[in-house]
């Protein structure tokens, strides 16, 4: 009897690419034009991270020295929900249920945003001096986070509540509701020279609001 090899049982597959998928997997040049974008997004995240270094430093005598000792990183992604992202974090303390964060996103496709993340003691020791100064951070749009997964990051308005619109009380049962607080912003991609002012200024309010 004469016997077929695995090959020649296998079916043919079915999947074909679109024209305009063909057109795009045939050629390098997107890939390599999305990498030179991200290495420069890299550069300018770099650029920002010395700036933060200089606000740090004149706020230093009121943040824990503890959290400013570490230095910062820049992490890099290829697939948050399916997108290519990179992450600048200044401060990094992060410690098991006790965080002191102060992340600088690039989220390719959706925007730039900066998040103060608190868990803990941290969370505990911070939280008065942040609701003393809410009124600056609902006049420049931050949303507190209300949600129970600690490292979501898309800021999707269903669970980033903006701080202008809560309801009186509302604040108070978000932040009570679990061991971690986020605080966010977020700004279209623009010119990098434009991006970089927001950043820096909103930044800087972030860690004024923990002093």
């Amino acid at each position: 009897m004469e016997s077929f090899g695995p090959l020649e049982n296998m079916q043919q597959t079915k999947i074909q690419l679109l024209p305009a998928e063909m057109e795009l997997v045939s050629s390098p040049d997107i890939i390599l034009t999305k990498n030179a974008i991200l290495q420069k997004i890299k550069l300018f995240l770099e650029g920002i991270q010395e700036k933060q270094f200089a606000i740090l430093k004149h706020y230093s005598s009121k943040l824990p020295q503890a959290v400013l000792t570490i230095p910062p990183k820049i992490s890099r992604g290829e697939n948050y929900k399916g997108l290519p992202w990179l992450v600048l974090d200044n401060p990094r303390y992060f410690q098991p249920n006790n965080i002191f964060a102060i992340r600088t996103m690039f989220w390719w496709g959706n925007f730039f945003s900066i998040t103060l993340q608190l868990s803990g003691d941290n969370k505990t020791t911070f939280l008065r001096k942040i609701i003393a100064n809410i009124s600056g951070l609902k006049e420049n749009e931050f949303s507190v986070y209300n949600g129970d997964n600690e490292w979501a990051h898309d800021l999707d308005p269903k669970s980033y509540l903006r701080l202008a619109a809560l309801a009186p009380g509302e604040l108070n049962q978000i932040v009570s509701t679990n061991n971690f607080l986020k605080l966010a912003i977020k700004f279209p991609i623009d010119s990098l020279e434009a991006v970089e002012e927001k950043l820096l200024r909103n930044y800087e309010l972030l860690v004024k609001c923990c002093c």
